[in-house]
């Protein structure tokens, strides 16, 4: 597991005490390393590795650990590092697909300050914030809320409202988005680039709203998984190109690739429905119903357009379940 000496964030960047106006360095001890083994035969190991590392943050003194659910889901030996030095075990609870949100409880007293939720819909474009890692100032970068708006991701996934801040942080995965009054705002996802002026780029996180968490916490950490039924999913990726949606890959053994869509097909319309953007093509197969519905499907191949039917699923039904060892 790496240590906390091992890289840092440019002191430009770093986020200085004197600048807010809570406990900076109460707030960042909350923020954990993560580092999960996931089995060579988990249905996430082709695509997200069998190692992975990234961040985790305290939101229960009780030990509950708030994190990205790429991270964690499917693991089968979660270890934490804490910015002390200290490394103890933990236990994944849930992943849940539709926020991407993950849960892990950690199998010791953590003895650490766990870090309050805060209003992501409240906070605004420039609003100063932290996106803080594992090891205190040097590993946390100081930055602003570049925007908040949809966002679409290639894995059938969509959030309404996600937060971009910038500058970015090198090592996003997990991050905790700390607001002005040390509040947890959200939970760093992705990093991505936006073009700034012509030729250039800049690179800013994606964080997944606090928000969106509130109303299913209890359920992931009793259920393992939220109260309402799960979306249809068809174990594709896609991707936009010119206004037309292009599959570019298939999940290995999914509904998709069971009813014969393939790489390079042109999705023009679900059940009828034109669509044009990759958000809404998601959301037109969520509109018609639970995982198990029908999903009907128009698609351009090799100069012919034709109908196909997929029976969607429900993701998790993939996944390998937890277990606490």
């Amino acid at each position: 597991m790496a240590s906390s000496g091992e890289w840092k964030v440019s002191p430009a960047i770093q986020p200085k005490p004197a600048d807010y106006s809570f406990d900076l360095e109460a707030a960042l001890s909350s923020v954990v390393g993560l580092r999960a083994i996931v089995p060579d035969d988990a249905f996430t190991a082709e695509t997200l590795g069998t190692e992975r590392a990234g961040h985790g943050v305290l939101i229960r003194e009780n030990g509950l650990i708030l994190t990205i659910g790429y991270l964690v889901s499917e693991a089968e030996t979660i270890w934490l590092s804490l910015g002390d030095g200290r490394v103890t075990q933990a236990h994944a609870l849930a992943t849940d697909q539709e926020t991407g949100f993950g849960l892990v409880q950690a199998l010791t007293p953590l003895d650490l300050p766990a870090l309050a939720l805060g209003q992501s819909a409240a906070a605004q474009i420039g609003d100063p914030v932290v996106v803080g890692g594992v090891g205190g100032r040097q590993r946390s970068v100081a930055g602003r809320i570049i925007a908040k708006q949809e966002f679409a991701g290639y894995w059938e996934y969509v959030l309404d409202e996600a937060i971009y801040t910038g500058p970015s942080h090198p090592n996003w995965g997990g991050t905790a988005l700390i607001g002005a009054a040390g509040e947890l705002l959200g939970v760093g996802s992705l990093q991505l680039e936006q073009e700034r002026t012509k030729g250039s780029t800049e690179r800013l996180n994606m964080i997944v709203p606090i928000d969106l968490l509130k109303p299913i916490v209890d359920d992931l950490m009793t259920r393992g998984r939220r109260r309402t039924p799960p979306r249809p999913w068809l174990g594709l990726y896609a991707t936009e190109v010119e206004d037309r949606i292009v599959v570019v890959g298939l999940a290995n053994r999914g509904p998709a690739q069971q009813a014969d869509l393939r790489t390079g097909d042109i999705v023009f319309s679900v059940a009828g429905n034109e669509v044009t953007s990759l958000a809404g093509f998601f959301r037109g197969i969520w509109d018609l119903g639970k995982a198990g519905t029908q999903v009907p499907l128009t698609i351009y191949r090799d100069g012919r357009t034709f109908d196909l039917h997929v029976t969607s699923a429900d993701r998790n039904q993939f996944f390998r379940k937890p277990s606490l060892h």
